[in-house]
């Protein structure tokens, strides 16, 4: 008997058809992808259906969350996997999400494409059987993976690191979790969910996934930035911030004073690093070093991309009562807050 297979579409570029006049945009559904894929059939009984029709970079945390409720239900009916197809503007974003808010009992595969149907050498086909066979494969059995270009990786970990390459995902601290060939499937360390629990994922299944009410705002550090861009998201009523710094996760020294300030008013703030690989480190101690930042109550981002740990902020916030400091313990690597294997 084949396993079952529910695919969730949500838009992208792979369900993208051309206008001359306005522009690429999503017009298919699931089983119009599905359709153009040789051989899905003989690796799994598919079901299909889509619960949006958006480009990548419109997906906003109400889609992520009706993606989340899909998977949730499709695995309560007796699903053995679920594949999401997604535009990859926003796709690593997307499986963060569903990796926190998702503890199932069967893994989700995200992907995508770079080139629509239509176009020459269209990647979509084979991305879409790359998710289907990884989700089948017998050491997938839970997590949230994002498969692409014959490589599999880890929810956490996985980023677009390249605008229009095929090869557009990569997860630079630790490297893809397996890479497909036609023979089968290579696996280079044990797959699995590599994100720390929240509160969310622990509910109770049979309940919908609700998207974070919390407003997250990101700023960003650069030569000569000043504090303006905080203090006006602090004004304008965020909820937190997420930093994405230079190097170590610092900021100039103006920016750094403005993030002293928020935290002093009660927003919590994230430091992370825009490098693309690496950590945050506390080193420096000049006005927005990250030791001083962090001294000031900043909370450490480490390897976490800076729109991943607004995802996770966003969540976090939703979790907490009323003390908006305790969601500095889902940020820390410590014991104390499980990591699901």
């Amino acid at each position: 008997m084949l396993p079952q297979v529910h695919v969730v579409a949500t838009g992208g570029t792979i369900a993208s058809t051309p206008d001359e006049e306005e522009g690429a945009a999503p017009s298919l559904d699931g089983e119009d992808l599905l359709v153009s894929v040789p051989d899905l059939a003989s690796h799994a009984d598919l079901s299909v259906e889509s619960v949006s029709q958006v480009p990548g970079f419109d997906v906003d945390f109400e889609i992520m969350a009706s993606v989340a409720d899909s998977a949730r239900e499709a695995a309560a009916e007796g699903a053995d996997a679920v594949v999401v197809t997604h535009g990859t503007d926003t796709m690593a974003e997307t499986a963060y999400f569903l990796d926190l808010t998702c503890s199932l009992p069967v893994p989700v595969v995200v992907t995508g494409a770079q080139r629509r149907l239509d176009e020459p050498s269209s990647d979509a086909p084979a991305n879409v059987l790359a998710a289907v066979r990884a989700a089948t494969h017998e050491r997938v059995a839970e997590g949230v993976f994002l498969a692409f270009d014959d490589e599999l990786h880890a929810a956490r970990d996985v980023r677009k690191a390249h605008s229009h390459k095929l090869g557009a995902f990569s997860s630079p601290n630790d490297g893809p979790v397996a890479t497909l060939t036609r023979a089968g499937i290579r696996f280079h360390r044990e797959p699995g969910s590599e994100s720390v629990s929240l509160p969310v994922a622990e509910s109770d299944e049979s309940e919908s996934v609700e998207a974070p009410d919390a407003r997250v705002e990101m700023v960003v550090s650069a030569a000569g930035v000043d504090g303006e861009q905080v203090e006006r998201a602090v004004e304008s009523g965020a909820d937190g911030l997420v930093l994405a710094g230079t190097g170590l996760g610092n900021a100039t020294g103006d920016l750094g004073e403005a993030v002293a300030d928020a935290i002093d008013a009660g927003v919590p703030v994230v430091l992370t690093s825009r490098t693309g690989a690496g950590t945050t480190g506390a080193v420096y101690g000049t006005a927005g070093g990250g030791k001083t930042m962090q001294d000031a109550g900043a909370i450490p981002g480490g390897d976490l991309a800076p729109w991943k740990a607004r995802v996770k902020l966003a969540l976090a916030l939703d979790s907490v009562d009323d003390d908006p400091t305790t969601v500095a313990r889902y940020f820390t690597e410590s014991e104390a807050v499980p990591v699901r294997d």
